[in-house]
């Protein structure tokens, strides 16, 4: 048979794979989809002109001043923390009296489309700490007329509050919460190559990780995926929740920033992109009230790195939380499931708000107002 037929028939059932792998994951993610009010969609202008998404919730009845920051991490979006109930932060802290305020970070999700002469995975960490925390942080702010905000991120989100409570907006944060958040990333040399591998995959510009997990995303709590504990503790959650997880809440990771992650585990490091800010030296420096949590079994995030962490922080008002069945938890924890674990609305949500709690300026009880 001539070459040129062979070539033929398999562009053909490329393109047949590539329809029905389109299909595919429509049909997942539709089955899989969240149900239930969406928040409303704000808009953050940043000063290099990239707009972000920030997804509102506002509380039916405002019992504190201060609004709470939700920043999700690498690989992720919104659905970090605005879930369905009882697997969402947002909800809870709005029924405790919160207004929320749920970023996607620029390159992700609603926040994909980059300004003129830009492309849409031209950015790196930087950006997020100098950009898009301090536009998330306005925002925040004029909505709800509040002098300061709380900072809640997890893992990367975290690293970015840690960054943006050292720039000029640091006084505008009433405290940080850290989840899950690797300060020190001296790694084992497997997650050394799996960074690499990543880096080139990504290739020119970045790896589509979302479209992957929804692919797979019906047959988690069936088979277990390589390395799938780095992420989560598999035994820790819910099949279905799992699967929604997969198929909602992943997100594109751009080279750029995997490159600067691939410099931050061969280095030891937590710094710029061009290696002249020391971001990890900056927390030392912090006054802010700040907790530190993480989780016992999390291997990106360890229970060593994050009492390590803890021990950098002199601000007068800190508090170290791991997460575990040592600490009396019903399971130990890893690093997705100190959100999304089944014990995590119990045992881990109350920690946040009780700490909010006690360090929010009451209000007397306001209903929300209108939304639209």
């Amino acid at each position: 048979m001539p070459f040129g037929r062979w070539a033929l028939w398999g562009l053909e059932a490329a393109v047949i794979l590539l329809v029905v792998n389109v299909v595919w994951v429509l049909l997942v993610r539709r089955w899989y989809r969240l149900r239930g009010p969406l928040p409303v969609m704000l808009r953050a202008r940043c000063a290099d002109g990239w707009e972000l998404a920030v997804h509102s919730r506002r509380a039916a009845v405002r019992r504190f001043a201060e609004p709470v920051l939700l920043c999700h991490g690498l690989a992720a979006n919104r659905y970090t923390f605005d879930f369905e109930p009882p697997y969402s932060v947002a909800h809870y802290l709005n029924d405790a009296g919160f207004d929320c305020f749920t970023v996607e970070w620029r390159g992700t999700g609603h926040s994909r489309r980059p300004p003129p002469g830009r492309r849409p995975t031209d950015f790196t960490i930087d950006d997020h700490i100098t950009q898009d925390g301090p536009a998330l942080l306005e925002l925040a702010l004029k909505e709800t007329g509040a002098k300061q905000a709380f900072w809640l991120g997890h893992s990367l989100g975290g690293l970015v509050g840690y960054g943006v409570a050292q720039g000029a907006d640091g006084g505008k944060l009433a405290g940080l919460l850290e989840l899950g958040a690797p300060v020190h990333l001296k790694s084992e040399p497997f997650l050394r190559t799996l960074i690499s591998l990543g880096v080139r995959a990504a290739w020119p510009g970045a790896i589509r990780q979302e479209w992957m997990s929804a692919s797979v995303a019906p047959f988690l709590g069936y088979i277990a995926l390589p390395l799938a504990d780095l992420v989560v503790n598999p035994q820790h959650m819910p099949p279905r929740i799992l699967r929604q997880v997969s198929a909602n809440m992943m997100a594109a990771m751009s080279r750029k920033v995997l490159l600067q992650f691939q410099d931050w585990i061969t280095h030891d490091a937590f710094r710029s992109y061009d290696r002249k800010t020391d971001w990890r030296a900056g927390i030392a420096k912090l006054q802010q009230p700040v907790l530190v949590m993480g989780g016992s079994a999390d291997r990106l995030a360890t229970a060593a790195n994050v009492e390590s962490q803890y021990a950098l922080l002199t601000s007068p008002d800190r508090t170290l939380h791991i997460f575990g069945r040592d600490r009396g938890d019903k399971m130990d924890y890893g690093h997705g499931d100190l959100i999304f674990g089944t014990g995590a609305p119990t045992e881990v949500y109350p920690v946040i708000r009780e700490w909010l709690e006690q360090r929010a300026t009451p209000l007397p009880p306001t209903p929300a107002p209108t939304q639209g």
